[in-house]
C-alpha cells in the first residue's frame, strides 16, 4: 500500500484526499481520507493548503492541482477564478512550509490523468479531458503522457476566443469559450437563472428552458469541435456540471458537435464520454502525479 495525498484547488473549494495509488480507484468508496476547505484569496492559498495537507495525515507523497497558468516549477502565473493569483509560488512555498517535496501541476492536467488512468478515458491513445465547471479546464493525454507545452501552459482551452465581440471573461479578454460553456455561461444564457433550475425545467419539457440548453449545448460543441480539429483525439471526456445532466444535455451536444465539426462525414469522430470520477477527479489525478512525474 502506498498512500498519496492529492489536493484539487477549485474556484470555490480545495478538496484533499488520500488514496492508495497501488490500488484500483473506481469511486469515492476507494478514498481513504477526505478534507475540504473553502478556496481563499490567493494571498492565503499556501497557508490553506498547508493546513489541509497536515489534516490529511501521514502519506508518502503530497501533490496539488491548481487552476490557471501553472509553470513547470509550480508557480501560479494567473488564475482568473482565484482573486489575487499572480505569481504565487505554490510549489516552493508549500515545500518550505511542509519540509518535504511537493508536486504541483495544472488541475485540468490532473483530472485528465485520473480519467485516463481510472475513469472514462481508459484505453484512449489521444484523450482530452474537458471540465465544465465554474470555469473550463482542460487536459490532454497522448500515449500516457500529459501534454504540458514548453512553459506548462498547454490545455487552457477555456480561453479559446470563440466570439471576439462577446462578453468579457474573468481573464480580461472578450468572448472566451469559458464565457459561454462554463456553469456561469449557462446562467448567463438563462438570464441569471441557476443552471440546475434550467435543467430541471427542461426535463419537464418547458420550451424556454429547452431552448436555453440547446444554445448552451451549441457553445459546448463549438469548443470541443475546435479541440478535435486541432488534435484529432480518439476520446473526449466531459466532466463538471454537464456530467450530472448528461441524460438531457449530451444528445444536444452530440448533435451540435456534428454540425460544427470540420467535414464530419469524412472522418471518424472522437468518442464523447461522460467523466466517471466526478468531483474527485482532480484530487485523484493530483495524487497520481508523482507516478507520472517524468510525463507531467
Amino acid at each position: 500500500m502506498t498512500l498519496a495525498a492529492g489536493i484539487d484547488v477549485g474556484g470555490t473549494k480545495c478538496l484533499g484526499i488520500v488514496i492508495d495509488v497501488d490500488a484500483e480507484i473506481s469511486s469515492e468508496h476507494d478514498i481513504i481520507r477526505e478534507v475540504r476547505y473553502p478556496t481563499p484569496h490567493a494571498s492565503k492559498l499556501v497557508d490553506t493548503l498547508t493546513e489541509l495537507a497536515i489534516e490529511l495525515g501521514e502519506v508518502e507523497t503530497i501533490s496539488v492541482g491548481v487552476p490557471g497558468l501553472i509553470t513547470l516549477d509550480g508557480v501560479m502565473r494567473a488564475s482568473p477564478n482565484i482573486p489575487g493569483s499572480v505569481d504565487v509560488a505554490v510549489k516552493s512555498e508549500l515545500t518550505t512550509k511542509l519540509r518535504r517535496p511537493i508536486y504541483v501541476d495544472n488541475d485540468g492536467n490532473a483530472a485528465a490523468l485520473a480519467e485516463w488512468r481510472f475513469g472514462a478515458g481508459r484505453g484512449a491513445r489521444n484523450m482530452w479531458m474537458v471540465t465544465l465547471g465554474t470555469g473550463i479546464g482542460g487536459g490532454h493525454v497522448v500515449n500516457g503522457e500529459v501534454q504540458q507545452g514548453v512553459n506548462g501552459f498547454a490545455g487552457e482551452i477555456g480561453h479559446m476566443v470563440v466570439h471576439p465581440d462577446g462578453p468579457r471573461c474573468t481573464c480580461g479578454r472578450k468572448g472566451c469559450w469559458e464565457v459561454y460553456a462554463s456553469g456561469r455561461g449557462l446562467r448567463m444564457l438563462a438570464s441569471g437563472e441557476p443552471g440546475e433550475n434550467v435543467i430541471e425545467r427542461a426535463r419537464h419539457g418547458e420550451t424556454d428552458a429547452v431552448a436555453v440548453l440547446e444554445a448552451y449545448a451549441r457553445w459546448v460543441a463549438i469548443g470541443i469541435s475546435n479541440v478535435t480539429n486541432v488534435s484529432d483525439p480518439d476520446v473526449i471526456v466531459i466532466g463538471g456540471g454537464v456530467s450530472e445532466a448528461a441524460d438531457i444535455i449530451m444528445p444536444m451536444i452530440r448533435r451540435w458537435f456534428v454540425e460544427t465539426l470540420y467535414s464530419p462525414e469524412q472522418r471518424k469522430h472522437p468518442d464523447l464520454r461522460i467523466a466517471q470520477l466526478g468531483e474527485h477527479a482532480g484530487a485523484i489525478g493530483a495524487a497520481l502525479l508523482p507516478r507520472f512525474a517524468t510525463a507531467t
